[in-house]
């Protein structure tokens, strides 16, 4: 009655974390990289489609977290760890206590901070459908991090001033960005594409739209 589907990420294994730092850390090509990450996904929906799920996805295993690997393909971004952005956010002391409610250290965390006006350089994750798409016959999902979730992590006054006047003339890029790649995403035949929007339910529950949140 129900298709079967997965939320979208799935755990990683040692070989692909130890891939992941060594591409950031620039000790392992770009191309190296998607080597070790091509078998992961093929691993990954091969597992699923023995398991029977209905629509596939392909594990999110490209991506350092579900919304930081945007900064390897927008112009006008910055890969930073919160540890880099600590001095410079307005509310120190209500991010401080977020980092202990979270209980890792600042430098663990890494988000894509807008520094200057944000572009496509490349596809988000086309590329990554065309990839599960050559493993599978079955419907596919693809996820992307939501237009309110990445506007609101990627201000940052302090260097986001550089590109844009305010979170909203901001907001107007990314849902641009967004509108284009669910274009594509449709002419390349993805049957769904799921916008994750997890901060919104501290918008409801909490009515905290302006304390400084990292997913």
């Amino acid at each position: 009655m129900f298709d079967v589907t997965q939320v979208g990420s799935w755990p990683r294994s040692r070989t692909l974390l130890k891939a992941l730092r060594d591409k950031r850390l620039g000790r392992m090509s770009r191309a190296d990289f998607d080597a070790v990450a091509d078998d992961e996904i093929r691993r990954c929906v091969s597992l699923q489609i023995e398991a029977g799920a209905d629509v596939i996805v392909d594990g999110e295993h490209r991506r350092d977290n579900f919304y930081s690997f945007v900064a390897d393909k927008l112009d006008g971004t910055r890969l930073m760890s919160l540890a880099e952005m600590l001095d410079v956010l307005e509310d120190k002391a209500g991010f401080e206590e977020m980092l202990e409610t979270l209980d890792v250290p600042a430098s663990a965390i890494r988000n894509p901070t807008c520094v200057g006006r944000v572009s496509r350089r490349e596809p988000l994750v086309a590329d990554d459908l065309r990839f599960v798409r050559q493993l599978t016959d079955k419907p596919i999902k693809v996820t992307l991090p939501g237009p309110y979730l990445l506007t609101r992590s990627m201000w940052v006054t302090a260097y986001s001033k550089a590109g844009y006047a305010d979170k909203t003339e901001l907001a107007e890029d990314v849902i641009r960005i967004l509108r284009d790649e669910l274009a594509e995403l449709e002419a390349l035949g993805a049957s769904f594409v799921q916008f994750d929007e997890p901060v919104l339910t501290e918008i409801v529950f909490s009515q905290e739209n302006d304390r400084r949140t990292f997913m």
